[in-house]
């Protein structure tokens, strides 16, 4: 079943034009890679898809319905987890105050709350010691954090833009292996990545080029 579909989108910056007649299908329980060179609009269709960026011309359909019908807050905050390529995690909170903010935020889970976020990240390996440190002296441990993050109020769908890109080859299959995990859970997983040993391990994978600039 396909639980997020792009029609033909088209999206230019300043009359720039970034994506053009774009189209594709995402289902349950696959792992999806987009790749292309640098300026070839990964990011702005993640962004997109995320409901960040206002639709231009296409569509984009989640379980049928339009982004364009939808509350985007409502949106964000229970249907799609995203995961940025710069974490934009708190820093001055402990991993677990992150995890359990985004709760908050998103309106569930007021009882039980902690030992919800605590789970969440001891999936991802993170030890009771490194969940309560503050996120910037976690080493190598941000990204886990913000794929707990992003999980923390049961998304269909996970967003990440370029989740392994500054990491080593050890961690970057450790991440991976999240991924496929969540996927193997019935997540739709699409992932931004320059990284052939990423998209390598995906399901799926698109490709998007850059286009000709006038």
């Amino acid at each position: 079943m396909n639980i997020l579909e792009l029609k033909h989108i088209t999206y230019a910056y300043d009359r720039t034009p970034v994506l053009n007649d774009v189209s594709m299908t995402f289902e349950d329980g696959a792992c999806y890679a987009i790749v292309g060179p640098s300026g070839a609009g990964k990011t702005t269709l993640l962004s997109l898809m995320s409901g960040l960026t206002a639709i231009q011309d296409g569509d984009i359909l989640y379980q049928g319905k339009s982004l364009r019908q939808m509350n985007m807050y409502d949106y964000r905050s229970h249907d799609a987890g995203i995961i940025f390529q710069h974490y934009n995690l708190l820093t001055k909170l402990t991993a677990l105050e992150n995890v359990e903010l985004s709760m908050e935020i998103s309106g569930i889970y007021r009882r039980g709350r902690r030992e919800l976020a605590r789970t969440l990240l001891a999936d991802m390996g993170l030890s009771d010691e490194e969940m309560n440190r503050r996120v910037l002296r976690l080493s190598g441990g941000q990204q886990r954090v913000a794929i707990a993050r992003s999980l923390s109020y049961d998304p269909s769908v996970i967003l990440a833009d370029e989740p392994t890109g500054n990491l080593d080859a050890h961690t970057r299959d450790e991440i991976m292996d999240i991924f496929l995990r969540l996927r193997e859970a019935g997540r739709c997983i699409i992932i931004v990545t320059h990284s052939a040993e990423v998209s390598h391990q995906a399901d799926h994978v698109y490709h998007l080029e850059r286009m000709k600039r006038a």
